[in-house]
């Protein structure tokens, strides 16, 4: 029950890494340091809780492998390989969440009307109200969380293909080299999960408003009509649910497909092979 309770309290990572990202500021030094902990508390956890039930299983700690002798020795990475076509198509599936999203707001950069809000009221209310590069993006109507969204579909990629686990020759110098395991696993985890949670309540709570259960929201500079709010945030939970979920499924397989083994067990399965 205590893993649950450090998950949730992880729900504002990605507001934050945002900021942080775009230069835009700390909103909350408390609350900032509040989801930083909440993480370290899960990770450590989870990490804790794994080890426990690898144990009780009778499997190495190390490697989850029944295997002879101690798991202390060297591990051995398996080849780079691609997830399954059922992961695949899954996480192709919940991408496409982002779609009406990053639809309305593509609209409004290209001068389009959407949601009873006009191009230019849209560009005008996100340039007041950026900074950083945020605001320097806003400069070329290019919006940030789009860029920020795309990042994560570029990430998502990665965990679903061989190039996320050896750099692939355009890399340049790193091509060729083993990607470390932790370096797309990470960013996942700590973005997908926070994602998931956030969007979730958001895919909720918008029905939840037009059908008179919640109180509707005023309309706010750009949106002009509380109808145009309750679609926005519908369309801003699916995105976050779908890519929230798209990488924490990504993660799994990739996580599954990269974890290194210990010798001992790779020499006890080719013993098994020869008998």
């Amino acid at each position: 029950m205590t893993i649950p309770v450090f998950v949730v309290g992880t729900s504002g990572l990605p507001i934050h890494f945002v900021t942080l990202a775009t230069f835009a500021g700390i909103e909350s030094a408390t609350g900032l340091t509040q989801v930083l902990l909440n993480t370290v508390g899960a990770a450590l956890l989870l990490l804790v809780g794994l080890s426990y039930q690898r144990r009780l299983r009778g499997d190495c700690p190390r490697c989850g492998r029944a295997h002879p002798g101690a798991g202390d020795g060297p591990r051995v990475p398996p080849e780079a390989s691609r997830a399954t076509k059922r992961t695949r198509w899954t996480v192709y599936l919940l991408m496409c969440g982002l779609v009406p999203w990053a639809g309305a707001k593509s609209i409004w950069t290209l001068g389009g009307d959407a949601l009873g809000v006009s191009a230019a009221d849209w560009q005008r209310t996100t340039s007041a109200d950026a900074s950083g590069l945020s605001a320097a993006a806003a400069e070329v109507g290019v919006d940030v969380t789009v860029l920020a969204a795309m990042v994560g579909v570029f990430l998502l990629l990665g965990l679903l293909h061989p190039w996320g686990q050896v750099f692939p020759r355009w890399t340049l110098f790193l091509s060729g080299r083993r990607v470390p395991r932790l370096l797309p696993l990470v960013p996942a985890l700590l973005t997908g999960v926070p994602l998931t949670l956030y969007g979730a309540v958001l895919v909720v709570m918008a029905p939840l408003i037009a059908l008179g259960v919640l109180p509707g929201m005023d309309p706010s500079p750009p949106f002009t009509t509380s109808s145009g709010i309750t679609w926005m945030i519908e369309f801003g939970g699916l995105a976050f649910t779908g890519l929230g979920l798209g990488l924490v499924v990504a993660a799994r397989s990739y996580a599954a497909r990269t974890h290194p083994v210990c010798a001992g067990a790779t020499s006890a399965d080719r013993a098994e092979r020869l008998t």
